[in-house]
C-alpha cells in the first residue's frame, strides 16, 4: 500500500504561486489582528503555518486556511484583547469538534441541494470583487498592472503571475519604508498564551453564534463542493473539514493562533494561480513561519506598506474563478426551480449576508412546488 502517490506534493514555481494565491483573503484580516487587537505577530503566524503544513501533509491537496470572517470583523471593531481572540478560536473549536461527531455538519449537507451551493459560491465572488474594486481604487493604474500580470500570466509555468506580483509588491515596500521602518532579522518564538475560560463563552455569545452558518456554508460545504470539482477522484467530506477546523481551534489558540477555518475563496485563489497539490500548503506554512520566526518586528510595516491594488488584482482573479462555476444554473442546464434557489441564495446573501442567504434557500427548496433537486454531493 503506497502512502503517498507520486502527484500528491510538488515543489517548483506553481505551487510556490499557488501557494500565494490566498494570501488577498488572508492578509487583511491578520493584519487587523496585530494592528488593532495586539495579536503578537509570530505567534499568529508561526501557528497558522505549522497548520498548513500539518493540512498539506494530511490531504495532499492545497487547502487553505482563513481567519474567520465574522469573528476577525467583531473583534477589530471592538478592540478584542488577544486574551478574547484566542478564547473566541477555542469556543469555535468546541463547536466544530461536536459538529463533525455528532454528525450534525451530515445532516447539513443532506438537506443541501446543490443550486444553493451554487448561490453562496456566487455571492462569494461577488463579495470579493466588490472588495476588489475598493482595493484597487487605492491606485488605479497599479491595479490595472496588477490585473493584466494577473490575468495573463496566471497559467504561466516559467513566470507564474503570483510570483511576480508579490515579488513587485515587496520592492514597493522596499523603495517606500520609512528609514529603520524594517528591523534586522532577529530570532521571536511563540509564547504560551493562556485565556480566562469566561472569555471562550462570551465571545462566542458576542460574535461566535453569527460565525457559524457562514463557516457551514463556505468554508464547508462550498469548500468541499468545490474539492470535487477540481479533483473528483479525491473528495473531501464535510464531516472531515468540520472536524479539521475544530481540532486545529482547539489547540492552536494556546500559542496565539487567531480562529481559522477553510474557505472556497481561498481554494479557487490557490487553484486560480497554480497550485494542485499539498506541496502549496507545505511550501505556504514554511514561509509563514519563517516570518514569524525572524520577521516579527518588521511584519506590521511590510504588510501596511504592501500596494492594496495588487492585493485587489489578485482578488479579481479569485471573484473570477468562484463565479465561473456556476455556469450549470444557466437556462438551459438548469430547471427554472433550480435557477429560482440559486438566484434567491446568491441575491440575498450578497445583500443581507451569507447565513440568511443560505437559510433562504433552505426554506425556498421546501416550499418551491416541483422536482427538488439531490443534495450536493460532488
Amino acid at each position: 500500500m503506497t502512502f503517498f502517490r507520486s502527484d500528491d506534493f510538488r515543489f517548483d514555481l506553481r505551487e510556490l504561486a499557488g501557494s500565494m494565491g490566498d494570501f488577498g483573503t488572508l492578509f487583511p484580516l491578520a493584519i487587523g489582528y496585530m494592528v488593532v487587537c495586539g495579536v503578537p505577530p509570530a505567534g499568529l503566524l508561526i501557528t497558522l503555518g505549522a497548520a498548513n503544513i500539518v493540512t498539506g501533509l494530511v490531504y495532499r491537496l492545497p487547502m487553505p486556511l482563513q481567519p474567520m470572517k465574522v469573528l476577525a470583523a467583531a473583534a477589530i471593531a471592538q478592540a478584542w484583547s488577544p486574551s478574547e481572540v484566542q478564547a473566541s478560536a477555542f469556543a469555535m473549536g468546541i463547536v466544530w469538534t461536536l459538529f463533525a461527531f455528532t454528525g450534525i455538519m451530515e445532516a447539513i449537507r443532506k438537506v443541501t441541494p446543490k443550486p444553493v451551493i451554487r448561490g453562496i459560491q456566487l455571492a462569494l465572488g461577488l463579495l470579493l470583487a466588490r472588495q476588489a474594486l475598493a482595493l484597487m481604487s487605492t491606485h488605479w493604474a497599479l491595479a490595472l498592472t496588477a490585473c493584466l500580470i494577473a490575468f495573463g500570466l496566471r497559467s504561466s509555468k516559467r513566470f507564474p503571475a503570483a510570483l511576480i506580483l508579490t515579488g513587485g509588491g515587496l520592492i514597493w515596500v522596499l523603495l517606500t519604508a520609512p528609514p529603520g521602518g524594517l528591523a534586522a532579522p532577529a530570532l521571536t518564538l511563540p509564547g504560551f498564551t493562556p485565556f480566562p475560560l469566561r472569555l471562550v463563552w462570551t465571545t462566542f455569545l458576542e460574535a461566535g453564534i453569527a460565525q457559524v452558518p457562514l463557516t457551514a456554508t463556505n468554508a464547508v460545504l462550498a469548500t468541499s463542493a468545490l474539492i470535487g470539482t477540481y479533483w473528483p477522484d479525491r473528495p473531501v467530506p464535510e464531516n472531515r473539514l468540520a472536524l479539521n477546523m475544530g481540532l486545529m481551534n482547539l489547540t492552536l489558540p494556546f500559542f496565539g493562533a487567531m480562529p481559522l477555518c477553510h474557505g472556497a475563496g481561498g481554494l479557487a485563489g490557490q487553484r486560480a494561480f497554480g497550485a494542485r497539490t499539498g506541496g502549496a500548503n507545505i511550501l505556504e506554512g514554511m514561509m509563514e513561519i519563517a516570518l514569524g520566526l525572524f520577521f516579527a518586528p518588521s511584519l506590521l510595516t511590510l504588510f501596511s506598506l504592501f500596494p492594496q491594488a495588487i492585493v485587489g488584482a489578485m482578488m479579481a482573479v479569485v471573484a473570477v474563478e468562484l463565479s465561473r462555476f456556476t455556469v450549470d444554473m444557466v437556462p438551459g442546464k438548469a430547471t427554472v426551480r433550480d435557477q429560482t434557489l440559486f438566484a434567491a441564495t446568491a441575491l440575498f446573501a450578497v445583500i443581507v449576508n451569507m447565513a440568511l442567504g443560505f437559510a433562504l434557500g433552505l426554506i425556498l427548496q421546501a416550499l418551491l412546488p416541483g422536482r427538488k433537486g439531490q443534495p450536493q454531493k460532488e
